[in-house]
């Protein structure tokens, strides 16, 4: 008997120190399934998973989704659902349909803790995991994407996947965990924002605290052009028009891992699963230098990272507060050598290799010439600056700035020409 009692002892502790093991389901939750802990989905592909996890170190539980082929060597989850309401006790969660159509996480008190929240409803919605990582609530008998009840790839956290849009209108933006084991929204945001011309802005609560240029047609001026950021991998998507506003990349080498992260601490990393090493490597880190700081050298400052002091005025112009500019204060930026009066003739200084000015308070045209450029701008005084809208066929459209310019750093490779307006007064050499 006492025999027993030891033998019953032991084989409880030695299960209870198995790791949790997971059983997987389909593709697919319909109307009559649920998925519990240590259930999973998996894509129909096997690129993705989800199901309960709690994090490495944490007791919290969510529901996520996660590379399948990876999580034996790490865990990297790109999506969690109930960020915002962690679980307390996984063992008698549930995710299913409520009665109303919408996929539901119910906690061990039987409360909703996380929705769908569909506006609409069908007979037969499920639940479908896409190799894509996008997870969709549809009609089972439709498969027409534009006809998707709800999309995880609407409502992001702290990653971008190929297919995915970062875009406006109905707005996704990337959120950046709170740290590496707590999905709890952190103060960071990734937006594509379309005041004045679109543009990438990484913001800590409301003060944007990196800016990635505009695009030019080939890449986001003053980032990493194609050619850089291995083209042969993946491609990037910018639609600007009337129906829609977003940017997205897509894989060209389907069995390449990569993503876009928005990290706890604010910057921006593109990382590539090295199968070899076993980890990811990032490829691409925004900031990478003090330069992508947003607005470092005030207006009409330029930042130049080979430079000491890295801040200095653009030509033309000089410290608005020299005192303020001499002890490294650059906040206050630069101001014209000789003011502008209206009344007087003005003229177009072009500046080479720049990341063009935040566009938050920009105009555009999509089809002028740059001459038509020149003239528009001159026109108007309050036309700041001008500059080619898109340079990937010569130059065509125009950007036009109002007000003061602000973020421009000095770069190789990536910079474009900007044409700023100018007193008469300067040397001949600057006129165009």
């Amino acid at each position: 008997m006492m025999k027993s009692r030891f033998f019953l002892l032991f084989l409880m502790s030695f299960y209870s120190s198995i790791p949790k093991i997971f059983t997987t389901t389909t593709d697919v939750i319909a109307t009559n399934q649920s998925i519990i802990d240590g259930e999973t989905v998996v894509s129909s592909g096997g690129s993705f998973e989800m199901g309960f996890f709690n994090p490495s170190g944490s007791k919290k539980g969510y529901i996520g989704i996660w590379y399948k082929q990876i999580r034996t060597h790490v865990q990297t989850v790109v999506w969690v659902a109930n960020r915002e309401k962690p679980l307390t006790n996984t063992s008698s969660a549930v995710l299913k349909f409520t009665k109303s159509g919408m996929l539901a996480l119910f906690n061990d008190k039987n409360e909703i803790i996380w929705s769908t929240n569909t506006s609409r409803s069908v007979e037969n919605p499920v639940a479908l995991l896409l190799d894509s990582g996008n997870l969709v609530v549809k009609d089972a008998n439709d498969g027409n994407p534009d006809n998707f009840l709800w999309q995880s790839f609407d409502f992001a956290t702290d990653t971008q996947l190929p297919g995915k849009k970062l875009r406006t209108g109905h707005e996704v933006y990337l959120s950046a965990w709170k740290s590496d084991n707590d999905p709890t929204p952190a103060e960071f945001t990734l937006h594509f924002d379309p005041t004045g011309y679109p543009q990438g802005l990484v913001r800590n609560g409301t003060k944007v605290s990196i800016r990635v240029g505009p695009w030019n047609g080939l890449w986001r001026c003053g980032g990493p052009a194609p050619q850089q950021i291995q083209s042969r991998i993946f491609t990037f998507q910018f639609v600007f028009n009337k129906e829609e506003v977003y940017y997205s990349f897509s894989l060209i080498n389907s069995s390449v891992l990569t993503r876009l992260v928005l990290t706890s601490g604010g910057s921006i990393q593109r990382l590539t699963w090295v199968d070899k090493t076993k980890s990811w490597y990032p490829y691409i880190n925004i900031p990478l230098d003090p330069c992508d700081r947003y607005g470092l050298c005030g207006a009409y400052g330029s930042c130049v990272m080979d430079s000491s002091p890295f801040c200095g005025c653009l030509d033309n112009f000089v410290a608005k507060h020299p005192k303020q500019w001499e002890k490294g204060d650059w906040s206050e930026g630069c101001v014209r050598k000789t003011p502008l009066d209206c009344n007087k003739e003005h003229v177009f200084v072009k500046y080479s290799g720049v990341k063009l000015p935040d566009t938050k308070s920009s105009q555009y045209n999509k089809t002028m010439t740059l001459e038509g450029c020149r003239q528009v701008c001159s026109r108007n005084c309050s036309c700041t600056a001008y500059s080619s809208l898109d340079i990937s066929k010569g130059d065509k459209g125009c950007l036009f700035w109002f007000g003061e310019l602000i973020d421009i750093r000095k770069i190789a490779g990536t910079g474009q020409d900007i044409y700023i307006r100018m007193d008469s007064s300067v040397l001949g050499k600057y006129l165009c």
